[in-house]
């Protein structure tokens, strides 16, 4: 038996044990499916302000493979540059990755994928987890698009060599898969600040989309939604903290050169510390879907593009905090009004939201449909 092998079931009891791998086919798949052959012997690891390369022939293979084999999400790609070419720690945005073994088999248990499904990925990545389907699967039923040409087209020569042969599309995720309709699942290993009409139209009756939501904050919420036979879709979200890159198009828009402008100044209502919760950022990015946050120091700002508005805190001197307001839209206002609506509820955990996506209108709510509500943006 080699290394790979034992490695393999060895990272997939250790899933079990943890309760985060629970159906016998993906526990098959996860021993099955030899991650090496994903990561192209080189990855990068952030040393807290830049990328290093690591590479295979660096470690060697036994700590290669146990590298390989950690329940680890390895950056391949720092702003369309591979691990493997890098010359030497470089600077940017990542923007392709291996995500953690335990995630991967989480978002396909989520997603209730069964056998005979036919599957659309958003997000080959790697092709690590389009492999996992496969195995499941069979290939035939797999439908998997991605972005970055480049990925897509070392992606296809990880899955050949692991003897998987997907349906592979070069293309803007977010179109989905006309040719491969109707799916009865999508799952996309990227973010979306809303859900992409095409995936809808996709969608078998009773088909289900599992995927983030996330925004310009970095909040993010895993959810899956089901299709009814109105064309609505519905879902709730789970409580797991996850997150993944935002989708290309739905990424930041180059970030202004930020003036604190006095503008109107009042004290604010909530702690900032709300922003380092899970949910509570989740909440603040609802409140105002538009801004991005930016940590200064202890203080935040946030920063509208579209508008030119923005918000930001500095200490009162009395153990709070002074807001300062400035623009068409009070950005701070709006992320106060969500706050107090999720601790009047009693601060829960996302499980206690929810989504309803039609082709027209996407509103999260907290609690049931009639309760509080948030429109994502369009």
């Amino acid at each position: 038996m080699t290394s790979s092998t034992i490695l393999r079931q060895s990272l997939a009891g250790e899933l079990a044990a943890q309760g985060l791998l629970t159906d016998p086919a993906w526990c098959a798949a996860v021993e099955a499916v030899p991650r090496e052959l994903f990561l192209g012997g080189a990855v990068f690891r952030s040393d807290g302000a830049r990328w290093e390369p690591l590479r295979r022939e660096q470690l060697g293979d036994d700590e290669w493979l146990r590298t390989v084999y950690s329940d680890t999400t390895w950056v391949t790609r720092v702003d369309g540059i591979s691990a493997r070419k890098a010359t030497g720690p470089v600077s940017g945005r990542p923007t392709s990755s291996s995500t953690l073994p335990s995630l991967v088999v989480r978002m396909l248990e989520l997603a209730d994928v069964q056998d005979g499904d036919r599957v659309l990925e958003i997000g080959t990545g790697t092709g690590y987890s389009t492999a996992v389907l496969c195995h499941r699967l069979g290939d035939e039923t797999v439908y998997s698009v991605e972005y970055d040409e480049e990925a897509a087209a070392a992606a296809a020569q990880h899955l050949r060599a692991a003897g998987c042969s997907p349906h592979l599309v070069v293309g803007d995720g977010l179109r989905g898969h006309q040719d491969g309709a109707d799916y009865d699942t999508v799952i996309a290993t990227c973010a979306v600040r809303t859900i992409p009409p095409p995936w809808l139209w996709q969608l078998r009756d009773g088909g289900s989309i599992t995927t983030t939501i996330s925004g310009w904050m970095l909040g993010s919420g895993l959810i899956r939604l089901v299709l009814d036979e109105g064309g609505v879709a519905h879902g709730r979200f789970a409580a797991d903290p996850v997150s993944y890159m935002l989708a290309r198009p739905h990424e930041r828009p180059p970030r202004p050169t930020f003036y604190a402008h006095p503008g109107s100044t009042r004290e604010a209502r909530v702690s900032l510390e709300l922003l380092d919760d899970w949910t509570g950022l989740f909440v603040a990015q609802l409140g105002a879907p538009s801004a991005e946050l930016v940590r200064i120091a202890e203080s935040v700002a946030l920063i509208d593009v579209a508008t030119g508005s923005q918000a930001w805190t500095e200490p009162d001197g009395n153990g709070g905090w002074r807001v300062h307001q400035d623009g068409p839209l009070r950005l701070w206002d709006q992320v106060e009004d969500a706050l107090d609506a999720w601790q009047k509820a009693g601060s829960p955990d996302q499980t206690a939201f929810g989504m309803t996506v039609t082709e027209w209108d996407q509103v999260v709510w907290l609690g049931d449909p009639e309760g509080p509500r948030w429109r994502l943006p369009a």
